[in-house]
């Protein structure tokens, strides 16, 4: 199983990124995939969520700026970063947790997203 995240980069407040999370030896249609981020200094945490259902959830902090979604038969996951911010500034890891089949985590390398002020 292999996740390659993707579309990180540098952009000013306000600004636009779209990530990518592709996936090989899993698929993203039968089960949840997630997004986290890390920003230097502090813990990784949860931005978003997509269940096989397609129900999405998000950290309060992303809430109306981001949109996770997915396109199965390029078995992908996206996640739209809209208005961002300098405190968006992290690195974004995707993350398939356990799941019914396939007990395993999987976590993705990681892509930079920096937003200047």
């Amino acid at each position: 199983v292999q996740l390659q995240a993707s579309g990180g980069g540098s952009v000013q407040a306000g600004g636009s990124l779209r990530l990518s999370c592709a996936a090989s030896g899993i698929s993203v249609s039968i089960g949840t995939v997630r997004w986290y981020r890390q920003a230097p200094g502090k813990q990784r945490e949860f931005i978003a969520h997509i269940a096989a259902s397609g129900r999405t959830n998000y950290a309060d902090s992303v809430k109306g700026r981001f949109t996770i979604s997915r396109d199965n038969a390029e078995n992908t996951v996206f996640l739209q970063m809209n208005s961002l911010t300098p405190e968006d500034t992290a690195v974004y890891y995707c993350n398939v947790p356990p799941r019914i089949g396939a007990p395993s985590e999987y976590w993705g390398q990681g892509t930079l997203v920096t937003v200047s002020s």
